[in-house]
């Protein structure tokens, strides 16, 4: 039997005027985050090693992460992340407000 896909579970650990932090689950592959637009800068720190493919409507790429190593991205990005592993994972965004 096929696994139906789901939505990728936020969870807000800190927001203030400053920043917010929120974890972000996915249960197995193919989960994702839905598509959404980035309204301020933001920073991922991934609590895994392996793959998330990032869809920007135009292509599917697919993103090599290392378990706690970071990355930055600027305000305005357009994406639905999607667990590309076969595993359950999750990652750390810290949005810059």
């Amino acid at each position: 039997m096929k696994r139906q896909k789901k939505l990728a579970v936020g969870k807000v650990l800190l927001e203030n005027d400053i920043t917010r932090i929120t974890e972000w689950s996915f249960s197995g592959y193919g989960d994702n985050t839905g598509w959404h637009e980035h309204g301020c800068d933001y920073s991922v720190i991934p609590m895994f090693s392996g793959i998330l493919e990032i869809d920007d409507g135009k292509t599917i790429s697919k993103s090599k992460l290392e378990l706690g190593k970071p990355y930055f991205r600027g305000k305005g990005v357009k994406h639905d992340v999607i667990n590309g592993n076969e595993f359950a994972c999750s990652f750390i965004e810290v949005e810059y407000l």
